[in-house]
């Protein structure tokens, strides 16, 4: 998840959103200190939990809702003074681990570092997926196929080797009878640092498949360059499964669990109120600098497409289902080794 900010350059002159995805490097959302805070309106004793670090200024659209529940006073609401930060993925798993990050959100790049020992548990559901996987407009690809030799051979571009792109691309391959695992020399990955240079080696024949974080797959597909082979929100075998969780530290939720409760319930009435109010939403984070959106009208597709969870859905969605399946589709790709049902009862914990 550390490479989703994505730095968009209008190739065509289309539309552009300047998002990412559920967290990871650090963006230039917030003041020029890369933090946010409402201790400047009163005082941190005001509020029951204090003063609370979340880092979540990483540029994404899908994070909205810790902008919201900041904005909208939600944090507020459930005594927290909720200061926003900016931090890497390797800061925030050690923040976790030791309990100076009692909460973020994260999709499941996650799951290799708690497998590896990082003490932290998946505490809800977020949202349905923000990645797609895209090809040039006139490819002859099928997103499903009962000739896996269609499939070999292909030259996939991703964030990074390992990333979540990479891992979700892996996942399709698999499904499809071709094996991902770079040994085996079935499909080649070619990481692409910026989003954009991907698309233009898709353009340019340099790789078959751009396995790329929102909004870019449907800027590509807007300039009539691409279109969509998977969208991982509504395509098998992802359709149906939130790919983003919010993470929680053990060591808080053990030491404080009160703490953690208000955290959710804060971000749960922001992702009511986002799925209610998406045009307004898309208006503070704008407002706020959160993330760049200058085209509205694509911005609130994806934010509607994401279907947060709310306190009204929190506990009927089998959030920790979709935990097991990306735990056992991560261990047939050779990122998790153990068990996947012992590795999801250990890190999903249902909040009570």
């Amino acid at each position: 998840m550390k490479k989703k900010l994505v730095s968009i350059v209008l190739v065509t002159a289309v539309m552009a959103v300047s998002l990412a995805g559920c967290g990871g490097s650090p963006g230039n959302a917030g003041d020029d200190t890369g933090s946010s805070s409402s201790s400047s309106t009163a005082e941190s004793s005001d509020y029951k939990f204090g003063k609370i670090d979340i880092p979540a200024l990483d540029g994404s659209l899908c994070g909205a809702p810790i902008y919201i529940a900041y904005e909208k006073g939600f944090f507020a609401e459930e005594g927290i003074d909720a200061n926003l930060t900016a931090a890497d993925f390797e800061t925030r798993k050690i923040g976790l681990n030791n309990g100076n990050v009692p909460f973020v959100n994260g999709d499941f790049q996650f799951f290799s570092s708690a497998e590896q020992g990082i003490d932290m548990k998946v505490i809800g559901g977020m949202h349905y997926g923000c990645i797609k996987l895209v090809v040039k407009s006139d490819s002859t690809l099928q997103a499903v196929t009962s000739d896996p030799e269609t499939l070999k051979g292909l030259k996939v571009g991703v964030d990074e080797v390992g990333g979540t792109t990479f891992q979700v691309a892996s996942v399709w391959l698999e499904e499809n009878g071709v094996s991902a695992k770079q040994e085996k020399g079935e499909v080649t990955f070619l990481p692409y640092a910026d989003g954009n240079l991907e698309l233009e080696a898709l353009y340019n024949g340099d790789i078959d498949v751009a396995a790329i974080w929102d909004p870019l797959g449907d800027i590509a597909v807007a300039s009539g360059k691409a279109k969509v082979l998977v969208d991982i929100s509504k395509d098998e075998p992802f359709a149906g499964k939130y790919c983003c969780f919010y993470y929680a530290s053990t060591k808080v939720i053990n030491e404080k669990p009160d703490e953690i409760k208000a955290l959710y319930n804060a971000v749960l009435k922001a992702q009511k109120w986002i799925n209610e109010n998406p045009d307004e939403a898309l208006d503070i984070i704008v407002k706020g600098n959160y993330s760049e959106v200058e085209d509205k009208e694509l911005a609130k597709a994806l934010i509607t497409a994401y279907e947060y969870e709310t306190p009204e859905t929190a506990g009927t969605h089998d959030v920790k289902g979709d935990v097991l399946y990306f735990a056992q589709e991560l261990k047939t790709i050779g990122y998790l080794q153990g068990d996947p049902q012992q590795f999801t009862d250990n890190l999903y914990l249902e909040l009570k």
